[in-house]
């Protein structure tokens, strides 16, 4: 397996979590200061808390995908360490930010850090676990959100892509895989409109999908995919086999 690796965006927006974590912590400490010193200031302190903690929550954002270790790329890579040359995997450079391209299809890769027991019941998922993962999920960890929005929008983008970028090809649907990456998680989401799994369980579906015909790719689909997702790769990012 191939994997390319944009390693001038990850240093971006690395650097812009760094910042907006810094920032959020100083605005909330002046929001602090301001309610204990001038507590009159009501609207002052409170417009300080409230942005500083939204700030905050994008550095925590931008440092769950960039600044973290390992990062999602590097546990991905690692998790689909052994998968044959016919695959090439993507990370911030397809529509997708993590992309597999290989005969099993075209894999848009989700990775969450989230912990807990995670489920997906009645058309939901949730996240259950203790008081102090109630706390992580406020002040120091993203919720797992909207899954399913998130889906549909990286299908959508990758389908407008196709169409941009290879209207002569005909490809099957990408497939999606939701995948937890932290040892803590417990995921019980066999019903869910992706696969949903723990990151080793990772590359043993990939292998179980790629025996069924029904999204597979081509070598003519996989080399137009690959023509068309390297033509402006540059040198100064990454390039491993794997």
């Amino acid at each position: 397996m191939f994997i390319f690796t944009n390693e001038t965006h990850i240093k971006r927006f690395s650097r812009l979590g760094q910042i907006a974590s810094i920032a959020g912590l100083l605005l909330l400490g002046g929001g602090l200061f301001i309610s204990f010193t001038r507590p009159e200031q009501v609207g002052l302190s409170l417009g300080g808390l409230l942005l500083g903690f939204g700030v905050s929550q994008i550095g925590i954002y931008l440092g769950n995908r960039y600044a973290r270790f390992p990062r999602p790329d590097q546990a991905i890579n690692k998790a689909l360490k052994g998968m044959d040359k016919n695959y090439n995997l993507y990370h911030f450079i397809a529509p997708a930010a993590h992309f597999l391209v290989g005969p099993a299809g075209m894999w848009i890769l989700l990775p969450k850090p989230q912990r807990g027991r995670i489920t997906y019941e009645k058309g939901r998922w949730k996240q259950r676990g203790s008081f102090w993962l109630s706390y992580l999920r406020i002040f120091a960890q993203e919720g797992i959100g909207r899954p399913d929005l998130e889906i549909g929008g990286e299908i959508d983008r990758v389908k407008k892509f196709l169409a941009k970028n290879i209207p002569q090809v005909d490809f099957p649907d990408p497939q999606v895989a939701l995948v937890f990456l932290n040892e803590r998680a417990e995921v019980e989401a066999d019903d869910a409109p992706a696969a949903t799994l723990k990151i080793e369980r990772l590359k043993p579906h990939i292998r179980k999908e790629a025996k069924t015909k029904e999204n597979r790719l081509n070598p003519e689909q996989i080399a137009a995919l690959k023509a068309v997702l390297e033509a402006d790769w540059v040198e100064e990012d990454e390039t491993q086999e794997s």
